[in-house]
């Protein structure tokens, strides 16, 4: 086959594999699991195939016409470069371990036929977005990653939380597009078209005519997708979803669009000095906030998020010096650590019965009872906090390099300023994520109290997947050498000034927040051994033992029923809230962007809408009802008329004759005497 032929297939068999699970699901469950793992896994093998062939040189272009519009033609094209080659890879390996992942985590779900169609189909549409070469063939995929997100997110619907964020997630997403599609339209507008090769072009050409508008229309989309500051809040609430879920989200797609995007259109954003300065600010402001936030959640799942959020801001910040190799670097990095974190969580949560850190603080043993998760955590953790030689290690430093060669003026594609706004957010937030990482660790795997419930051996389908995403963890990052061509030709390994810096600071955030875990730990008395099933009454001074999901239960329901459970009281000897002080109660709360937008936002749109309601039913309604009624009122005295008495009608006839008759000699009168 040719290279276009598997590129087509790609996104094609997910798509088949999610409308055949939808449609066997119920008549032959047996065909559920074979139909949500081979699909994906065999789009993932071509993806190499795809990535392989085209080695990082020359791009694939093919295309046809869809449809004739009169003005701007839309066409069924590809564009593959080596961007495109290697994310495809990454998205087809996530998903397949996902959906791996999700026949062990959900074996016993009712709607795992309908979920696992639902994973096929985000699948898909995310592959779409990254092999599409017309903008309006792309917009396809990134408006069914939307859809797809609603209903996964939303999968356990009996919980009000997962109802909220599913609802959350679309509507806050659905705000970035409409500024997006407007964008989408006036770079098409300016370009003559909307084949991404034929937009560089234009670009190249200096054809753009409103190049910062379109830039920044373009950006309020991307900052929805990909959960950038101040549309990131949709993010965390997710969290509500099945962990695979949230796997899938973070680590290859929906939140991975946003940054491809801007990679795949990087030349348009550089048009414009003040586009740049804004996704910088845009980037140091996400960075630093999520890290924050991520210190003072409680929810380990709410943490990894934050993470997420942060991460990402990171691959904007490159993308904000002009790097877009040291993004899409990072952004595969990530891929693989992220998706690892959460994937080794959902281990947890099912061992723990919780996703509260305080309650697993609570317990010991957890990391002898799942010893695959916590080895693979662990190496996540380290690639998440940048220590070499993880993965993370490699392409964090990507990014800073970038940043610093923006700052001191050796490259010039992007305004200096750029380069410090993201260069000192950068390494801020090097030391921050370290703390939180470590901060996770110690409360899940270093608790102290009752034994940690034992569950067996997790299934083999979830911790063969963990270790497997546990190799592009620690040795990804070795390949920054060989990489240069599949990008734009910049250096992506570590100089030894930011090299220094950031593995440094993050050395020094972990360590501050082990020392200060380990005074408050001996100031702490410890909670009680207590038997399992026995919950005596805390002595005064002493940690209640928690509360968690039912022990025997299967790891998607442990989650579900762990989404309903209360958090215990606050941990003394939490790091996180003695290294934030007065600080920590508003980064728990997101610092309350949430408060903000239901005050400027969402209750004035409410407010609107019950005056709507109010005059449609006060108003509108009273002169419709009005109407009705008068008519009404006519027809029954119409109606009492009726008698069927001919004496009556007769009575009445020689008395309206009267009346007419004195009417008429009145008249005559009158007009005589005038």
């Amino acid at each position: 086959m040719t290279t276009t032929t598997l590129a087509v297939l790609v996104p094609l068999l997910p798509f088949l594999g999610s409308a055949a699970g939808l449609l066997l699901g119920r008549a032959a469950p047996g065909f559920t699991r074979p139909l949500a793992v081979l699909p994906t896994l065999a789009a993932a093998v071509l993806a190499v195939v795809v990535a392989a062939r085209q080695g990082g040189g020359k791009a694939i272009d093919a295309a046809t016409q869809l449809t004739p519009t009169g003005s701007v033609p839309i066409d069924l094209a590809l564009h593959i470069d080596g961007f495109a080659a290697l994310v495809a890879v990454l998205v087809g390996v996530v998903a397949t371990c996902v959906q791996v992942y999700s026949t062990g985590y959900l074996r016993d779900d009712p709607r795992y036929s309908s979920y696992a169609a639902l994973v096929s189909l985000f699948t898909s549409a995310m592959l779409l977005v990254v092999y599409s070469g017309d903008l309006m063939v792309l917009l396809v995929g990134w408006e069914v990653m939307g859809i797809c997100s609603y209903f996964l997110v939303g999968h356990y619907w009996e919980t009000p939380e997962a109802r909220s964020a599913s609802l959350k997630a679309f509507l806050v997403t659905k705000l970035g597009d409409v500024p997006f599609l407007i964008g989408l339209f006036a770079l098409a507008a300016d370009a003559g078209t909307f084949r991404i090769t034929g937009v560089l072009g234009a670009v190249a050409a200096g054809g753009l005519d409103h190049p910062t508008l379109v830039a920044l229309l373009l950006l309020a989309g991307v900052a929805g997708k990909s959960a950038q500051f101040p549309l990131h809040t949709w993010l965390p609430d997710a969290m509500a979803g099945p962990t695979p879920v949230s796997a899938l989200i973070h680590a290859a797609t929906m939140v991975a669009a946003g940054i491809y995007f801007v990679a795949r259109l990087l030349p348009v954003f550089a048009s414009s000095a003040a586009a740049l300065i804004v996704l910088a600010v845009m980037a140091a402001v996400t960075m630093v906030g999520s890290a924050l936030a991520a210190l003072a959640q409680d929810d380990i799942k709410r943490v990894l998020a934050y993470s997420t959020i942060g991460q990402l801001g990171y691959m904007s910040g490159a993308l904000a010096v002009g790097d877009r190799g040291a993004a899409v670097f990072h952004l595969l990095s990530h891929g693989a650590f992220k998706a690892l974190l959460f994937l080794a969580a959902g281990a947890v949560i099912h061992a723990a019965g919780t996703n509260s850190l305080t309650a697993m603080s609570r317990m010991s043993g957890l990391a002898k009872r799942i010893p695959d998760a916590y080895w693979t955590m662990t190496v996540g953790l380290l690639a998440l906090a940048a220590i070499p030689p993880f993965a993370g290690f490699f392409s964090k430093e990507a990014v800073l390099v970038a940043a610093e060669h923006t700052a001191t003026g050796e490259r010039t594609l992007a305004p200096a300023g750029a380069g410090w706004i993201v260069l000192v957010a950068g390494l801020l937030t090097a030391l921050l994520t370290a703390a939180y990482a470590m901060r996770l660790w110690l409360l899940a795997f270093r608790g102290r109290g009752a034994e940690a419930p034992s569950h067996g051996r997790q299934p083999i389908a979830m911790t063969t997947v963990l270790w497997v995403l546990a190799i592009p963890s620690l040795g990804f990052g070795l390949t920054a050498g060989y990489l240069d061509d599949w990008f734009d030709g910049h250096p992506l390994t570590p100089t030894v000034t930011t090299a220094v810096l950031g593995t440094g600071l993050a050395v020094v955030g972990a360590a501050i927040t082990y020392a200060v875990r380990r005074t408050l730990v001996a100031r702490t008395t410890p909670p009680p051994a207590v038997p399992a099933g026995t919950a005596p009454a805390p002595a005064a001074g002493v940690l209640a033992a928690p509360t968690v999901a039912h022990p025997d239960a299967e790891a998607g329901q442990v989650e579900a029923e762990a989404l309903d459970l209360p958090h215990p009281a606050a941990d003394p000897a939490d790091p996180g809230r003695a290294l934030l002080g007065p600080l920590y109660p508003h980064a728990a709360t997101g610092f309350h962007l949430d408060a903000v937008y239901r005050t400027l936002f969402v209750r004035p749109v409410l407010a609107a809408a019950s005056l709507v309601r109010f005059l449609d039913r006060e108003v509108v309604d009273t002169y419709v009802n009005g109407a009705a009624g008068t008519a009404k009122g006519l027809g029954w005295l119409v109606r009492r008329a009726q008698t069927g008495n001919v004496q009556t009608y007769l009575s009445a006839l020689l008395a309206g004759s009267v009346v007419l008759a004195i009417v008429a000699v009145v008249l005559a009168n009158v007009a005589a005497g005038a």
